[in-house]
């Protein structure tokens, strides 16, 4: 019997290796909040971040930033005021960094989930950007050759989720999350909302089981354990 709900944030993150690389969804809204907690105790160094922007606070990205665990970021977005870690350990030279434009972002994510390894954009075309990459040209216009991002592991957020792993995501949760749930070997999905097979209109799933490995129920202000007692009772009723 196919289920992809595990008991706790700590087992859905467990195996993360140094090294990985993580995809992370979310735009302000649809950020896999508790994931990157726990992937703050998990432990794992040395990684390399792909995310839209680098957050704020001490908290997910910018915490793990601020505790040295990152080596790399691929983002579109690098300054954001409430991060104070992530400059001084740039011009430092502690940590590395790759500028995206956002829309090129989402593009060579979804290129690694649709199985193309790179793509021509004009964008980023005759700008810094572009330097020491390949371009050409197409009906006389220049355009820059991009390569997919795939992932090691990708951390999502959705609205409800069921055991089989397919996924729906809330309003603008959708942002990054269908295109990261495609492009890496482990797709971790935090979830507010359990359903029951079959209880999810298939027209409205927006990210299907086969992409997802592993599912954590993490509603915002919930408590774990009870959740954890519901699972034991789910499990003890099939």
């Amino acid at each position: 019997m196919i289920d992809k709900f595990v008991r706790s944030v700590a087992e859905s993150l467990d195996g993360i290796a140094d090294g990985s690389t993580v995809l992370c969804a979310g735009f302000v809204v649809g950020t896999p909040n508790i994931l990157l907690d726990g992937l703050v105790e998990q432990g794992a160094r040395d990684l390399t971040i792909v995310a839209n922007v680098i957050g704020g606070g001490r908290e997910g990205i910018s915490r793990l930033i601020e505790l040295g665990r990152v080596r790399r970021l691929i983002v579109s977005w690098a300054r954001i005021a409430s991060n104070i870690a992530f400059e001084p350990l740039y011009a430092a030279g502690r940590i590395e960094l790759e500028l995206v434009p956002q829309g090129t972002l989402a593009e060579r994510i979804r290129a690694a989930g649709a199985g193309i390894p790179a793509f021509y954009t004009a964008t980023s075309a005759g700008t810094v950007l572009a330097r020491g990459k390949e371009a050409r040209s197409f009906d006389d216009r220049e355009h820059v050759l991009e390569h997919a991002i795939f992932g090691d592991v990708a951390l999502v957020e959705a609205w409800q989720a069921d055991r089989w792993g397919n996924l729906t995501y809330r309003q603008a949760g959708r942002n990054f999350n269908p295109i990261v749930a495609m492009a890496a070997k482990l797709t971790v999905a935090q979830t507010e909302h359990i359903c029951e097979l079959g209880q999810m209109d298939p027209e409205q799933i927006h990210t299907p089981g086969i992409f997802v490995h592993r599912v954590v129920h993490a509603p915002y202000g919930g408590d774990p354990r009870t959740e954890e007692a519901r699972l034991e009772e789910r499990s003890a009723t099939r």
